[in-house]
């Protein structure tokens, strides 16, 4: 049998504008997904998904040779028809990958929630891109989309500088630490954000333009050297501002929790997902008063 595993992430800066060459901050979590590869007697390919809790939300008996095949798979189920588009992805790269003659057992066991919104397909991807010896962006590329950050989080046991370029992306391992990191949060919003809609809305707005970029390029690289929380929060959400006026949408702070006594950040895709709060003390009791109730400790989250 073999074992595969990748790093969920969180991006700290350049939500929406890292698409557009902006240079961001990313950090991989402890959580991630788990990947189990075992040959089986059979001419299928056995999938089996696991959420965090050992619950199984989804699995399915293949015959391998309907992969191969490349015909249109006669289905209604979705996530059948997702699989069956990545694999085949593999295949343009590996062809070797699969053998209809060989059956594999495969289980994708994930670390975290699967709602949380901390990459459960980009470590499903790089998962996969291991187990075949294909290119992880290339694959991401031909399936979901995106900038690749989630998969160089996937890749990396430290916070990275990520920047898209057409090529290759440029990923540079760096030592994030904040001394004041004890005072940062991250907190659940109850609702998980697409974030290939999110893409495709901002895509359509087309309004990121070179300034815009520059200045989330220099917020990106104050705040990799700040060495106080007065200054990171005004970095913060000197942030928020700058994306608000992109995408037209008022900062989560505004909308939800005007009264918090701290900075508040969005992370990926605007609405859903973890949010970045600051605080003097464990914002638990405010944060559950609103119904917000899964809250990490940053050193218990980011890999470091």
């Amino acid at each position: 049998m073999e074992t595969y595993r990748s790093n969920g992430k969180l991006l700290l800066t350049g939500e929406y504008v890292v698409l557009d060459g902006a240079l961001s901050l990313a950090l991989p979590t402890t959580l991630g997904q788990r990947l189990t590869v075992e040959k089986n007697k059979t001419s299928q390919l056995k999938w089996t998904s696991i959420d965090h809790d050992g619950s199984i939300w989804f699995e399915s008996e293949i015959d391998i040779a309907t992969i191969l095949s490349q015909e249109p798979l006669k289905t209604d189920n979705a996530i059948l028809k997702r699989l069956i588009q990545i694999l085949r992805a593999v295949l343009s790269q590996n062809p070797n990958a699969l053998d209809a003659h060989q059956g594999l057992s495969i289980t994708a066991t994930l670390e975290f929630n699967r709602s949380w919104g901390l990459g459960s397909s980009s470590t499903l991807i790089n998962n996969l891109a291991y187990w075949a010896n294909v290119d992880a962006f290339q694959l991401l590329k031909d399936t979901f989309g995106g900038s690749g950050y989630d998969i160089a989080c996937a890749q990396n046991d430290t916070s990275i500088l990520y920047r898209r370029n057409h090529s290759k992306p440029s990923i540079e391992a760096v030592d994030f630490h904040p001394k004041f990191s004890d005072q940062l949060y991250f907190v659940y919003l109850n609702a998980k954000q697409d974030s290939r809609q999110g893409i495709a809305k901002y895509r359509s707005l087309n309004k990121a333009n070179k300034t815009t970029i520059e200045r989330i390029t220099s917020i990106t690289q104050d705040m990799f050297v700040c060495d106080s929380l007065d200054a990171f929060e005004g970095l913060l959400t000197a942030h928020e501002v700058i994306i608000s006026e992109l995408i037209g949408q008022p900062p989560i702070k505004q909308q939800l929790f005007p009264d918090y006594n701290g900075a508040i950040k969005s992370l990926g895709a605007w609405g859903g997902d973890f949010i970045l709060v600051s605080g003097t003390t464990h914002p638990k009791a405010y944060f559950n008063s609103k119904g917000y109730r899964t809250i990490f400790r940053y050193s218990d989250l980011i890999l470091s």
